[in-house]
């Protein structure tokens, strides 16, 4: 009988309410420890150095040190084997976010995000995997990278392959893996070689970096708000 992977994860968030009901939430499932909670970004970047927690649920509007600062400082100490951090939010296009997924957050969550969403979004960045709800977050990076000056073609994209490149495209319009092989009529396994080698040349950490990095870079250009 295989045993069940347990994912270990951090709550923070400035509200207690928010904190202790998340936490209590995550702990209703056997596949999930709650390992600690944190008051602030401070707090958070702390006791994840202390616990190394899977995964990170971190409120983005914390006093003191915001979940931004805090995601950039977790994901510059602990490169790609860190832990994944999930940004929780009121608004879902709000540049704090953006600012967050840009920093390294792996995704998002609305803070009424229902319990079974929850879940399944921690079991999906545990296990390495973005984009989450890729028609939100793509429309979020979509909406801020058109509103800020593009930051110019990062080096590293000219040590893409066209093909790398195309792929890239790809997963910055959302596809997923079954549907970037049905586009590009290869298979899932060769798909998921190029994934792994566009993040590795690029030095991202998951398809939401790829993301950003591809509207960022004018790869992709974001769409015109109608």
């Amino acid at each position: 009988m295989t045993a069940v992977r347990v994912v270990s994860v951090v709550v923070a968030d400035d509200h207690q309410v928010v904190r202790t009901g998340f936490a209590a939430l995550l702990d209703s499932q056997p596949d999930f420890t709650v390992v600690g909670t944190a008051r602030d970004g401070t707090e958070a970047v702390r006791v994840t150095g202390e616990l190394r927690p899977d995964v990170v649920l971190m409120d983005v509007r914390m006093p003191g040190m915001d979940g931004i600062e805090a995601t950039r400082l977790l994901v510059a100490e602990s490169e790609v084997d860190g832990p994944r951090v999930l940004i929780l939010t009121t608004f879902d296009l709000d540049e704090y976010v953006y600012d967050a997924l840009r920093a390294g957050a792996s995704g998002f969550l609305l803070k009424d995000v229902t319990a079974e969403r929850l879940f399944d979004a921690v079991r999906v960045v545990a296990a390495g995997e973005a984009l989450l709800a890729p028609t939100v977050t793509r429309r979020l990076i979509s909406e801020f990278a058109r509103l800020r000056p593009s930051q110019g073609v990062p080096p590293e994209l000219s040590a893409l392959t066209p093909r790398e490149t195309e792929v890239l495209r790809l997963i910055a319009e959302g596809l997923s893996n079954p549907e970037i092989a049905g586009r590009l009529s290869v298979t899932e396994e060769t798909v998921k070689t190029h994934v792994s080698r566009v993040l590795n040349k690029l030095g991202l950490r998951d398809r939401t970096q790829a993301v950003v990095t591809a509207y960022e870079s004018g790869l992709v250009v974001p769409k015109a708000s109608r």
